[in-house]
């Protein structure tokens, strides 16, 4: 980690030593993983998400919300700074890219004005194999 900016600096093959093949698609290659397949698709568990990679809070459960899309939904991150967004023109249209601010790994696409009932009018499409949630212990 840099210390002065707390971004986290790794080469290829120390992404690849510490990612499973299918989060090292997604987080390094900008892979998609395929809708309904991920592990918190459903998860209705209160706690916080973190970057897969690098452990970074991203989101909180209370963020999350059902879109039925296929993959996990939220309105806001949990920490404006958490998350850079870029311009997305790749497969034909233009997207706007969700990263993890401190480890520049991909974890997404943001929608907006989509009509569902939240207070940004936003859609956090993230891939689970981004994600990992630590659970608030404290709720059964």
């Amino acid at each position: 980690m840099d210390e002065t900016t707390g971004s986290v600096h790794k080469s290829e093959e120390e992404w690849r030593s510490v990612l499973d093949p299918e989060a090292f698609a997604v987080l390094r290659q900008g892979a998609t993983e395929r809708p309904w397949s991920g592990e918190y698709v459903s998860t209705s568990a209160t706690g916080v998400y973190r970057c897969r990679a690098c452990g970074t809070e991203l989101f909180r459960s209370d963020e999350k919300f059902e879109s039925h899309c296929g993959w996990p939904s939220f309105f806001d991150p949990a920490e404006s700074e958490a998350v850079k967004l870029y311009e997305d023109r790749s497969m034909g249209m233009v997207r706007t890219e969700v990263r993890c601010a401190h480890c520049d790994s991909h974890l997404g696409h943001v929608f907006y004005g989509e009509g569902y009932d939240t207070p940004t009018d936003a859609r956090y499409c993230i891939n689970s194999v981004a994600l990992t949630l630590e659970a608030d212990d404290s709720v059964q």
